[in-house]
């Protein structure tokens, strides 16, 4: 997750404005030598519309993100026992409507159409794991894109940065994840994920996957704040990497004794275990030592989770989620038209 400069962040807020401020730079002076107000550039942004940030913040401004993060964590992992369940519940029913319907595909039309053939088979070719990431890399490359659109821009800055002195505290938590702006951020990210996510979602299922990945990246983006406001450091971040790091942390390690090629460094043939103590360690240090370049505490956030999960997590709320889905099914199964109190 790409740090921004404070001054980077003032050319989104601003940038746009500076132009209209500049244009107009000698018709103010005109006006002013003609006994009309003082007009800056300050005036003009105040005109327009303050930028949605507050001046500072203290811990006690943590509370809400803390809490959000505590249940949108929660919902997401119910959320996603319950549609596993449907999702089990629909196959099974519409098992027997299949067997029974496959005399109808004889007598069905075909469909035409070369490209639209083409587009089918290769969807279809893809694994569970490679369908769900499309899904997130295809939500990425249009939040990028309407980046480019100039009156979206503002509200981008609200809702699509984490800054903890922004008066938008939660949901741009769970939104940066799938912000980028620049073009070599999106691909590098997107990348790594397709490579590195899909054994991982074959292994779990795509919706215990999302919900690992969805918390994944609340919590780093909590990491974040907690570090900008204990070193002062206030600024705004954006950007997957640090739910990425979590499925990184999770993939190395399930498997630790596996090879891992680096990215861009693919001669340090590295096992898993070792690349991923080299990931904490450098993303420590840039902690620590105040680096500017990436956020790093969403990075070890983010990779803190994915080694806790699988180590810990996946055995405390996932395979704890049988009472859940219980009362899930009991609910559904009174409700009319359920098709029986059977189990599925």
């Amino acid at each position: 997750m790409m740090a921004l400069r404070a001054s980077a962040f003032r050319w989104f807020s601003q940038g746009f404005l500076h132009k209209q401020f500049l244009s107009n730079r000698h018709t103010l002076r005109t006006q002013q030598r003609c006994g009309y107000r003082k007009v800056s550039k300050k005036n003009v942004v105040e005109e327009t519309g303050p930028v949605n940030v507050a001046p500072s913040r203290s811990f006690s401004s943590l509370v809400k993100p803390f809490v959000f993060t505590v249940g949108f964590t929660g919902c997401s992992f119910a959320g996603a026992a319950i549609w596993q369940y449907e999702n089990v519940k629909s196959r099974i029913n519409n098992y027997s409507h299949d067997n029974n319907a496959k005399w109808l595909d004889k007598i069905r039309p075909q469909k035409h159409g070369d490209l639209r053939k083409q587009v089918n088979q290769w969807w279809n070719s893809l694994s569970e794991g490679n369908k769900t990431v499309t899904g997130i890399i295809a939500v990425n490359v249009l939040v990028f894109c309407c980046w480019r659109v100039p009156f979206l821009r503002r509200f981008g800055i609200n809702y699509f940065t984490s800054n903890p002195s922004s008066k938008s505290l939660c949901w741009p938590m769970l939104l940066s994840t799938f912000s980028h702006y620049s073009p070599l951020h999106l691909a590098v990210n997107m990348y790594v994920l397709w490579g590195v996510s899909s054994t991982i979602i074959n292994t779990m299922g795509k919706e215990q996957f999302l919900a690992f990945y969805l918390s994944a990246g609340v919590i780093s983006s909590f990491a974040s704040y907690v570090s900008k406001i204990a070193t002062g450091r206030l600024g705004t971040s954006l950007g997957a990497s640090g739910a990425i790091l979590a499925v990184i942390a999770a993939v190395f390690t399930k498997s630790p004794e596996a090879k891992a090629a680096l990215l861009f460094l693919p001669i340090f043939n590295l096992t898993c275990g070792t690349a991923l103590k080299a990931i904490v360690t450098f993303d420590t240090m840039g902690m620590l030592l105040g680096w500017r370049i990436f956020d790093h505490a969403a990075h070890l956030g983010g990779a803190l989770f994915g080694i806790w999960y699988i180590l810990y997590g996946h055995q405390k709320i996932w395979k704890n989620r049988e009472t859940l889905v219980r009362r899930w099914h009991d609910f559904r199964s009174r409700r009319p038209g359920s098709g029986g109190n059977g189990p599925i």
